[in-house]
């Protein structure tokens, strides 16, 4: 079976610019986000990120573009149904 969405899963240093770095990435090869969701966890020196993207050709590479980013600590890769996160979210905001 073919996923349509992916979740990447990232923990990352927590400081100015971090988001900007990530989407960046995403930006200059021209590779959509759906959704991204970030927190601090821990003491806060670091973030926990979730990115929701299509599945694509180029998904593997992103990975690894991702994990030579300095401040990206651990990049994983998830089916969409591992992770429904976003789709709890786009629930409750439907309640709205």
């Amino acid at each position: 079976m073919i996923t349509e969405n992916y979740v990447i899963k990232l923990i990352v240093n927590n400081h100015p610019g971090v988001m900007s770095h990530i989407v960046g990435l995403f930006s200059r090869r021209a590779f959509n986000l759906e959704g991204i969701i970030c927190s601090e966890i821990g003491d806060s020196n670091t973030s926990q990120m979730y990115l929701l993207i299509k599945n694509d050709e180029r998904t593997e590479q992103i990975i690894k573009q991702l994990e030579k980013l300095y401040d990206v600590l651990d990049v994983s890769l998830h089916a969409e149904d591992q992770y429904p996160i976003f789709n709890k979210l786009d629930n409750e905001l439907g309640k709205l």
